[in-house]
Formats: C-alpha cells, sequence, structure tokens
C-alpha cells in the first residue's frame, strides 16, 4: 500500500489528544515529558498549567540544546536503564508521545513512571497503532505493517488491548483508562482522515491513552517476568 502525498504526518501526534488530556489533567504542578523532541507537547503543557514544572527527557544534543534556550529543564538520560531525576510519587503527569515504539526495555520506563507518580497522577501516552486499518490490510497481503518495519527505528509494536492488558497483568488495578482516541488513518488526507479517526479510534494510524494511577505501587512491573524460549541447538 503507498502512502498517499496528502498525508498530513503531523496528525501522527495526535496533538489535540495531548491538549485534550492535559486540560483534564489540570491542575498540576509538575511534568515530565519523556523524548521531548522540540518540545511541542510541553508547549500544550505549558498553556494548560503555565505554573507547573516542567522536566524534558531528550538525548539528541540538538533537541536537548533548543529546549534549554527555552528555558526548560533537561535531563539526557537513557530511559530503558536510568533512573527518572525525580522522587517517589512527586511528579503529576508523565508524556511518553511516539517514544515507547522504538524501546526494548519498556518494563523498566513502566516500574519509573509507577514510582514517579502520586496516586491519582496522570500518564499520557501516544503509539502507532498496529491494529490500524492499514496495517491489517499490508498484513493481509503479506507486507510488513508500518510500525513494525525492519528499515526503522521502532522495535515495538502496539495495540489498546495489549497495552492495556500488559499494564494490567504487571500492575493490577495499577492504572485506569480515563480518556482513549486516534490520530491519523492513513491514506486519506487530513480532512477526511481526521473524522475517521474520531470515528474509529481503534482502526487510526496512532492511538492515544490518558491513564490514572489508582494505588500505590511496589515495584510490580519489575518483578514480572517473561518466561523465556530455551535456546536451540544444533
Amino acid at each position: 500500500m503507498k502512502n498517499s502525498r496528502m498525508i498530513d504526518r503531523t496528525l501522527n501526534y495526535g496533538r489535540h489528544h495531548i491538549r485534550a488530556f492535559l486540560a483534564r489533567a489540570r491542575p498540576f504542578r509538575s511534568i515530565i515529558d519523556l523524548g521531548a523532541g522540540k518540545g511541542d507537547d510541553l508547549n500544550l503543557a505549558a498553556q494548560a498549567e503555565p505554573q507547573a514544572i516542567q522536566l524534558a527527557i531528550e538525548v539528541n544534543p540538538c533537541y536537548a540544546e533548543a529546549l534549554r534556550e527555552k528555558g526548560i529543564k533537561v535531563s539526557a538520560i537513557d530511559i530503558e536503564r536510568d533512573t527518572l531525576p525525580v522522587e517517589d510519587n512527586s511528579v503529576d503527569v508523565v508524556i511518553a508521545n511516539q517514544v515507547l515504539e522504538h524501546t526494548k526495555d519498556i518494563f523498566w520506563i513502566l516500574h519509573e513512571v509507577s514510582r514517579a507518580l502520586p496516586v491519582g497522577g496522570k500518564f499520557l501516552v501516544g503509539v502507532p497503532n498496529l491494529a490500524a486499518l492499514h496495517n491489517r490490510i499490508l498484513l493481509a497481503i503479506g507486507r510488513q505493517p508500518s510500525p513494525i518495519k525492519t528499515a526503522s527505528a521502532h522495535v515495538r509494536g502496539f495495540t489498546k488491548r495489549d497495552f492495556l492488558s500488559f499494564l494490567e497483568a504487571a500492575f493490577p488495578g495499577g492504572y485506569q483508562l480515563l480518556a482513549f482516541g486516534g490520530s491519523n488513518f492513513y491514506p486519506f488526507p487530513p480532512v477526511i482522515a481526521t473524522r475517521l479517526a474520531s470515528l474509529f479510534p481503534n482502526l487510526a494510524w496512532g492511538i492515544f491513552l490518558m491513564l490514572e494511577k489508582r494505588r500505590d505501587y511496589k515495584d510490580q512491573f519489575m518483578s514480572l517476568t517473561t518466561p523465556m524460549e530455551p535456546p536451540m541447538i544444533g
């Protein structure tokens, strides 16, 4: 399936959902953006809560410098192995928009997010949707779904059901889904794509979840283990 030149890929970031989630999260006093990039989501956070303390997690030197020039505190840590530079239960909102699909150790990331958020804290997630309509068609005709192409930086695929099942398996009752939406709809132009994503979010290019931490966290993500296949011999 060829992507049309009419596709507006800025819709992939679901900024309208992030803006709505942040408005719903008010009031909040502090926010972390994992993989903050150019700071677009933090700009939305500043509009929602101008006085909130912002922390950008960003390893790209160019992006990090641009964020610092805006007066945003930046930490260039590896979110798959390093500890977030915050105390337990101290951050009201954590954003991970178009980040988790690039990571392998999601257990550590969710451990740190869950450690940092207090009960009532909000976790805003945006990921490409492996179950998007165009990906279902691609797989049906023997083609690789776009979020997990080998020649890309993506190493994980996500669906709404699987991600929520993962959270529940690792941290039972730990998170409640407050809001959900889809953004963009390949291969359609923006006006049609926006409408289709609103009507059929589970078939949209990207899925966006607003989650609320519901109970105290006690390292559950670190204790969840995945059975390993025995090595093949010969």
